[in-house]
C-alpha cells in the first residue's frame, strides 16, 4: 500500500474511474492542464486528452447544466464547483434539475454526475471560500452528500459516488488534504455511500462528527482518555442519507452523546442528528444530547477564524459536561 495524502488518494480515484469507464468525464474551472487549483486533477488532463479532461468558463452555472445534458446523454460527469462557497450560481442545476431528475422522469432518466468540492475553514481562504453549506445540499431530496475524513475513505467513497446513478454532492475539506498521510491501497475498492465508520471504539461517551471534525473528535477523545473516560467516534461520512443503525447502535451502548461539525449551530446537520436520537433511543440517555458548532454569525475573515472553529479542546470541555451531567 502506498502512503497518500488525501488529495493523493482523490487523484486515484478520478484516475481509477477515468480509466475504468470512457463514458466519465472530468471538467471545471482550471481542471485541465492546471491540474486545479489544490492539484487534485493534475496530471489527467495529460493522460487522457482534452475531450474527457477539460476547462470550463468561470460560470458554475454553465458547469451544471453541461452535467445534467451530459448526463442525460449516457455520459457520468464529474463537474467540480472550485470552492463550494460557489454553490448559490449553481444551485438551480443541482437542487432543481439533478436532485429531481429521477423523480420528474418516473425513474426513465437518471443524473449520474459527482459533484465535488472543496470546502472548510483553518487554511486562510479568502472570503465566501471556506462556508461549510453542506446543509442547504442535505436538505434537499434527491441528493447523495458525502464528506470523507481520511484519505482512504476519500478513494473509496469517490469510486462509489461516480458509479452511483443519482447525483453525488463529493465534499472535500481543504484542511485535510495534506495535513496527513495514510496507506491507500493501489487497487481499485468501493466504500458504500450511507454508511457510518466508528473510527474508535468506547464505553462511556459518543462523539459523532464529519469532515475535519472527526480529526478533532479523535485528538478529544485522546485527551478524555488520560482522564480514563472511554470515547467511541462515528465519522458519518455520508450526511445525507445518515446512517441511522450506526448511531443507534452506538448511542444504546454508551447512552451519552455529543455531536460535532464546523458549521454553524444552525446549519442543521448536527440537529438532525440530535433528532434523530432523541426520537428513536431517548430512554437509553442519560443525559442531554449536546453539540459542539461554530457560532451562528458569518464566516469570519482569516484573522479571526481560529477563534470560531470548534477545536479538540471545544469537545473535550462540552463532552465532560455530558460526562458528568
Amino acid at each position: 500500500m502506498a502512503q497518500l495524502t488525501m488529495i493523493q488518494a482523490i487523484t486515484e480515484a478520478l484516475r481509477t474511474e477515468l480509466k475504468a469507464d470512457e463514458n466519465v468525464l472530468l471538467f471545471g474551472e482550471d481542471v485541465g492542464a492546471n491540474g486545479g487549483v489544490f492539484r487534485a486533477t493534475e496530471g489527467l488532463h495529460k493522460e487522457f486528452g482534452e475531450e474527457r479532461v477539460f476547462d470550463t468558463p468561470l460560470a458554475e452555472s454553465g458547469i451544471g447544466g453541461l452535467a445534467i445534458g451530459l448526463a442525460l446523454t449516457g455520459f457520468r460527469p464529474i463537474m467540480e464547483i472550485q470552492f463550494f462557497g460557489f454553490l448559490f450560481e449553481v444551485m438551480d442545476s443541482v437542487s432543481g434539475q439533478l436532485a429531481r431528475m429521477s423523480f420528474r422522469t418516473g425513474g426513465h432518466f437518471n443524473a449520474p454526475v459527482t459533484i465535488r468540492a472543496p470546502f472548510g475553514g483553518g487554511v486562510a481562504t479568502p472570503e465566501m471560500h471556506a462556508d461549510s453549506l453542506e446543509g442547504l445540499v442535505a436538505a434537499q431530496p434527491g441528493l447523495t452528500v458525502v464528506i470523507p475524513s481520511t484519505p482512504y475513505d476519500a478513494k473509496g467513497l469517490l469510486i462509489s459516488a461516480i458509479r452511483d446513478d443519482n447525483p453525488v454532492i463529493f465534499l472535500e475539506h481543504m484542511k485535510l488534504y495534506r495535513s496527513f498521510r495514510q496507506e491507500v491501497p493501489e487497487e481499485e475498492y468501493t466504500i458504500p455511500l450511507g454508511k457510518a465508520d466508528v473510527k474508535r471504539e468506547g464505553t462511556d461517551l459518543t462523539i459523532i462528527a464529519y469532515g475535519a471534525m472527526v480529526q478533532e473528535s479523535l485528538k478529544a477523545a485522546e485527551a478524555l482518555e488520560k482522564e480514563e473516560y472511554s470515547v467511541e467516534v462515528i465519522d458519518l461520512r455520508t450526511i445525507q442519507p445518515l446512517d441511522i443503525e450506526t448511531i443507534i447502535n452506538s448511542v444504546e451502548k454508551t447512552n451519552r452523546v455529543i455531536v460535532v461539525q464546523e458549521a454553524q449551530r444552525q446549519a442543521g446537520i448536527a440537529a438532525n442528528v440530535v433528532a434523530e436520537i432523541t426520537e428513536r433511543a431517548i430512554l437509553s440517555l442519560e443525559a442531554p444530547v449536546l453539540r459542539v458548532t461554530a457560532p451562528d454569525t458569518v464566516y469570519p475573515f482569516a484573522a479571526g477564524e481560529n477563534t470560531w472553529l470548534p477545536n479538540a479542546k471545544d469537545i473535550a470541555a462540552k463532552a465532560k459536561e455530558v460526562l458528568t451531567f
